[in-house]
C-alpha cells in the first residue's frame, strides 16, 4: 500500500506510524485523548512489529475525527487508511 509517510523508531518495541492526507494510523504508543485533544484523526493497531502488520491488524481506537471519516474499531489497519486517503 502507498502511503504518504511512514514513520518507525526503534524502541523495545518499534513505534510505528503511517500517515496520510487525512490522518494517520499508528501503534499503541500513540493516545487517542491526545489525538481528541489536537482534533487529528488518528486509528490505532496493536501487537504489531512492522508496517504489514499494522496493514493487517485489527483498529482497537480511534478519534473523533477519524469516526467523522467513518473509521470504526475493528477496521483493518488498510481500511482505516484508504478511508483517509
Amino acid at each position: 500500500m502507498e502511503s504518504t509517510e511512514k514513520l518507525r523508531f526503534e524502541l523495545k518495541k518499534p513505534l510505528l506510524i503511517v500517515k496520510e492526507k487525512n490522518g494517520f494510523l499508528a501503534c499503541g504508543y500513540i493516545n487517542v485523548e491526545t489525538c481528541n485533544a489536537t482534533e487529528e484523526a488518528c486509528a490505532i493497531v496493536k501487537g504489531v512489529n512492522n508496517y504489514d502488520d499494522m496493514y493487517q491488524a485489527s483498529v482497537v481506537a480511534v478519534s473523533k475525527k477519524a469516526i467523522d471519516l467513518g473509521i470504526n474499531v475493528g477496521d483493518s489497519g488498510e481500511s482505516a487508511l484508504r478511508k483517509m486517503a
